[in-house]
């Protein structure tokens, strides 16, 4: 177990679909690299200022119900995971994932150490798993801890429940690394898991490295299809139609409004009594 200093944990409100799937409104965990600089003078790399590097990644489960394969015991068979918001291969980033389990579980401490960060399992109940990601030692000394709850039911508890769609929970963020070392941005340049700005003119970095796009990609994953999609088109065209809802709705209030003042005025109550 790595002795290095966690960042503080993130928690999140969830965000119900119409469809039944959990996901979660997105946020950014900005992590604060030590001012220590020890390892970088060790590995002769140097921080470049006013540089970030983003990288969403998404986290959460896929639980599918067993039918008539389940028992007490085991009613349902799950994963829990760490991705790229567009199943982009994290190990570029990602040293290793630990997974932490309910303590009833055999060897609840689980230790996933190249991608697809994951592990899959079968149980009866709903608990929080905590997930701790550990990075390469260019990217960053600290670790981030994440919790996810996993769900085996869906929202709506009264209908039968399906073996063959599955209750898929999600929590989407974007970690953000300010002042990368450049032997980092180097290595991550062309990445497609990795946000890289516009660099500041003149600055000089290393030869990019090459990306083999094989290793533990995670575009082909076997449950990509009951991935949520969090990309930015999608949450582009769910602003576009949320604001089409809006302005329906302020026209609707608005010939409401008009109606209402083309009423005939009723009279004043008299005042007083006439003598």
């Amino acid at each position: 177990m790595s002795h290095s200093n966690p960042l503080p944990p993130k928690r999140q409100a969830e965000h119900l679909p119409d469809d039944g799937s959990s996901a979660i409104k997105p946020s950014r965990l900005k992590i604060s690299i030590p001012s220590s600089d020890d390892a970088d003078k060790k590995n002769g790399n140097r921080r470049l200022k006013d540089v970030e590097i983003c990288v969403p990644i998404v986290y959460g489960s896929v639980a599918f119900y067993l039918g008539k394969k389940a028992s007490e015991s085991q009613s349902h068979k799950w994963t829990v995971y760490v991705r790229g918001a567009s199943n982009e291969d994290l190990g570029v980033l990602i040293k290793k994932v630990v997974f932490q389990l309910h303590p009833s579980f055999n060897n609840p401490t689980r230790v996933v150490e190249s991608p697809p960060f994951q592990l899959s399992e079968c149980g009866w109940g709903e608990f929080e798993i905590h997930i701790t990601l550990y990075f390469h030692s260019d990217v960053c000394e600290k670790h981030l801890d994440l919790f996810h709850h996993l769900k085996l039911y869906p929202q709506d508890e009264t209908g039968t429940q399906s073996t063959k769609k599955p209750v898929v929970a999600e929590s989407y963020n974007e970690i953000v690394f300010p002042e990368p070392s450049d032997g980092f941005l180097a290595r991550v340049l062309n990445h497609p898991a990795v946000i890289v700005p516009r660099l500041p003119a003149g600055l000089n970095l290393p030869s990019p490295v090459p990306i083999d796009t094989m290793r533990g990609d995670t575009k082909d994953h076997p449950l990509s299809q009951w991935f949520l999609n969090f990309s930015e088109a999608d949450e582009l065209l769910k602003l576009a139609a949320a604001r089409q809802q809006v302005q329906a709705h302020i026209v609707k209030l608005r010939r409401q409004l008009s109606l209402v003042e083309g009423l005939p005025q009723l009279p004043k109550p008299p005042s007083g009594y006439d003598l």
